[in-house]
């Protein structure tokens, strides 16, 4: 069943999901070669629990950190741990925070210095899709149609879309209905109904879609050991259209890159 939100939780909602990008925007000062995962996940848990959140994955099916962290081959679920980052690495870092009854989960790839140029390019189609598919995310469209565009625009550029994994509904739950595929054909599953909130989340191979999983029972891989990209967002259907309860703009300012991809999924400016 699709759990429908009223504006005030919605806007509940988009204060917990705000923690998480704060939160990414704060990794991303920290994140560089050298520094381990296990390093970051614990700058992590003090800064959710420094803005009143509590971490959403700590426990989580018994997860045993607040963040998912997973270099290259690792496509998501990686555990974070005392390897040092290198020069070249990538790296999904998803983040999860739970305030005044509701969940924030999103996800951003991270460059470790100098990238090689198809990385580079795995990590922009990714994000591009992402885009794609909110734009999607409207009155009158269904699940398959988000599924579809991601599948379409990442395929096109040769890589494999991940089937096993899907995003999903978000709110009191961390997943909620409906499940969110990257893949699908248009004008099939739920249908979207104003004043839901789902978190899309594009997981993108470089090569083959097949994964496989680590006898840890969790750190998902790409059947070929090539680099895997992941981004998130948190998206509420408000008059029929997509609006952005996340951001990638705290990571941006810590970047220092400089970007307008959101603005026309947000009815009012964003203030940093």
């Amino acid at each position: 069943m699709i759990i429908q939100k009223t504006r005030e939780e919605i806007e509940l909602m988009r204060e917990s999901a705000l923690i998480v990008s704060k939160t990414l925007g704060m990794i991303a000062s920290e994140i560089k070669e050298g520094v381990t995962t296990l390093y970051l996940d614990k700058l992590a848990e003090e800064f959710i629990r420094d803005h009143g959140a509590t971490p959403s994955f700590l426990g989580l099916y018994d997860f045993p950190n607040s963040l998912c962290m997973s270099p290259n081959a690792q496509v998501v679920h990686g555990i974070p741990n005392n390897t040092p980052l290198k020069n070249g690495d990538v790296i999904s870092v998803d983040c999860g925070a739970f305030k005044n009854g509701y969940h924030g989960d999103h996800a951003y790839s991270f460059e470790i210095g100098e990238v090689a140029p198809e990385v580079k390019k795995l990590l922009q189609v990714t994000k591009e899709s992402l885009y794609v598919g909110i734009r999607e995310f409207k009155a009158g469209n269904r699940v398959e149609d988000v599924g579809n565009a991601i599948q379409k625009y990442t395929e096109a550029h040769g890589y494999g879309v991940v089937r096993e994994l899907v995003g999903h509904g978000v709110g009191k739950k961390m997943h909620e209905e409906p499940e969110m595929p990257n893949y699908g054909k248009r004008g099939r599953g739920k249908l979207f109904v104003e004043g839901m909130v789902v978190a899309i989340e594009p997981m993108i191979n470089m090569g083959t879609r097949n994964i496989k999983q680590l006898k840890d029972g969790w750190t998902i891989l790409t059947a070929d050991g090539k680099p895997s990209a992941h981004f998130e967002h948190d998206v509420a259907l408000i008059d029929g259209k997509p609006e952005l309860l996340s951001t990638f703009q705290y990571i941006y300012k810590a970047l220092g890159i400089e970007s307008n991809e959101e603005d026309e999924f947000r009815k009012v400016p964003l203030i940093l």
